[in-house]
């Protein structure tokens, strides 16, 4: 393998070391302004956006044991990785699809699982982890609550008058 193939596999490699996910997008009609105010919008959710060869990718992904994704591996493509939130990397993705009409997002990887685009759109749309943990924790607390007023009520109910 020449020089350059290694290299540009082990840049790969080290893109994919920075997160559990991976989004691989088309960004044919993306300018490179469009791509310098991705990369800073990106860079609030600690996410980085690279162009990469496609044979690259393919063997760099093989290498860290993720899913075969050669049915989308055609045409230009750039890779999202690196941050903790890949739910937020879909919103800020979606969102510059909306505004701009040029990102096309092809498949997501996340935890060694194939999410198709669609998949992702539907992630984007779902209330921050904060947001999902006090509506959990309102239900556990409204139940609860619930529950200590039934059994006050039956020990109410069974106390003789005095």
């Amino acid at each position: 393998m020449r020089a350059e193939k290694k290299y540009l596999i082990s840049e790969v490699e080290g893109h994919l070391k920075k997160s559990d996910y991976v989004i691989l997008t088309n960004f044919t009609k993306v300018t490179v302004s469009d791509t310098a105010e991705l990369r800073k919008r990106l860079e609030v959710e600690k996410a980085e956006f690279h162009v990469v060869k496609n044979s690259s990718f393919r063997v760099a992904a093989k290498a860290f044991g993720l899913p075969e994704v050669d049915n989308v591996l055609s045409g230009p493509t750039a890779i999202i990785v690196g941050g903790q939130n890949p739910a937020g990397v879909a919103k800020v993705l979606k969102k510059f699809f909306d505004e701009k009409q040029k990102l096309e997002v092809k498949v997501g990887v996340l935890d060694k699982k194939v999410y198709s685009a669609k998949d992702l759109a539907i992630i984007a749309d779902l209330p921050p982890f904060s947001a999902l943990r006090s509506q959990f924790l309102g239900l556990l607390t409204s139940n609860a609550a619930a529950f200590v007023r039934v059994l006050d009520a039956k020990v109410k109910k069974e106390q003789p008058a005095a």
